[in-house]
């Protein structure tokens, strides 16, 4: 009777044991998501605004963005040709059918393809005449825009709690840029390069508003189909190259024919290219570890980081109004990213279950950024 009670408990432990490493391993890959979000959204906006703001040559923003369309277009396709594990004739077939045999669908995919590019150029104007924090803070809004389509075109209810964080959300920004208008500010931004406040200011907002437009029309896209967050990205990328060529053509054709089309770039352009192309994708990897509440921290810390790091970089001046808008701004971004509350039970614990299951799946996920795919996960849950 004794090693009869013996044997479970000890295979009871033994089971307990692997379950806790994972335990462990999870909450490792939870801060690493952590830390892989504040680098990706404070460095790409640093360098960008950095490389944008050095004396010399310039490259051409619309060259750029159509390489980080290249560069994305391949990297799908070595990832969706590793899941058919090397097969060439499952991977054109894959490709085919879901390309060209099922065009309506990929048609679907110019319109949040179209945004997309406009979005990528819009954000190297507004970098290169906003200060890196001020953009970082302001670009927030498009949590603002995401949630506002979500509610409109994908009926999607929001709790109070994210009422009122968009509420302090806009608040936050109204009052940066107030502090934007001050003369001290708006000598030092256009004293060092040939920069256009007015200009950078409608670039962020055009780009927030169409980030929130073209991440809704995706999701919905994506929640009527099958297919993979991968391949949807080769579709967008297929698009989105072409749409960039035809803007390079019409805004930089003559400039780019004469000086040629990686004219003024350096290993830092490329560096800025490499974040555009892979972060959004190294994102989308990364954050099935992570849940809502950390991916809110991480795109605040991420504005602390922009901050400070332009302080030092760019001679950016803190005062008091910037300091309250910011907090705002990153209170409002937690506060959005909070799970709603759980419906409480009504006929037996599973439907307590269930719907704690929903309100994760649901709460706040839908803020897209321009350069960030839709996260696998975001698939499995539709």
């Amino acid at each position: 009777m004794a090693a009869g009670s013996e044997s479970p408990g000890s295979a009871g432990g033994e089971d307990k044991l692997p379950s806790r490493r994972q335990s462990e391993a999870n909450k490792k890959l939870k801060y690493i998501s952590l830390a892989v979000l504040v680098i990706q959204n404070a460095s790409l906006i640093l360098s960008i605004r950095y490389v944008r703001t050095l004396p010399g040559d310039r490259f051409f923003a619309t060259s750029a963005v159509v390489m980080a369309e290249v560069l994305k277009v391949i990297t799908c396709l070595i990832i969706l040709l590793f899941e058919k594990k090397g097969n060439i004739r499952d991977f054109v077939a894959l490709l085919y059918d879901s390309i060209v045999v099922q065009y309506r669908d990929t048609l679907k995919l110019a319109v949040p393809s179209l945004i997309y590019t406009l979005q990528n150029n819009l954000q190297y104007v507004a970098i290169s005449n906003l200060p890196a924090a001020t953009f970082q803070v302001t670009y927030q809004l498009k949590i603002l825009t995401t949630a506002l389509f979500s509610v409109l075109m994908l009926r999607k209810s929001l709790s109070r709690v994210q009422w009122v964080s968009l509420l302090l959300l806009f608040a936050g920004v109204a009052i940066v840029q107030v502090q934007q208008d001050s003369s001290k500010q708006k000598e030092a931004i256009t004293s060092s390069t040939n920069q256009n406040y007015a200009k950078g200011l409608v670039a962020v907002v055009v780009s927030c508003l169409s980030s929130g437009f073209a991440g809704v029309y995706f999701e919905k896209i994506l929640k009527g189909s099958s297919a993979s967050v991968w391949l949807r990205n080769v579709q967008l990328g297929i698009f989105g190259t072409v749409l960039g060529l035809l803007g390079m053509w019409w805004n930089d054709g003559a400039a780019i024919a004469e000086k040629g089309f990686t004219f003024g770039y350096t290993s830092m352009v490329w560096g800025v290219i490499f974040n555009q192309a892979f972060g959004g994708l190294l994102v989308a990897v990364v954050v099935k570890y992570a849940d809502n509440i950390l991916k809110g921290f991480a795109t605040s810390f991420s504005i602390i980081v922009s901050t400070v790091m332009s302080i030092y970089l760019f001679g950016f001046h803190v005062d008091l109004m910037f300091t309250l808008g910011a907090g705002l701004v990153i209170g409002a971004v937690y506060m959005y990213s909070l799970p709603k509350a759980a419906v409480p039970p009504t006929s037996s614990s599973s439907s307590l279950s269930s719907s704690s299951h929903s309100s994760r799946a649901n709460g706040g996920d839908s803020e897209t950024d321009a350069f960030l795919p839709k996260s696998p996960e975001k698939e499995k849950g539709s």
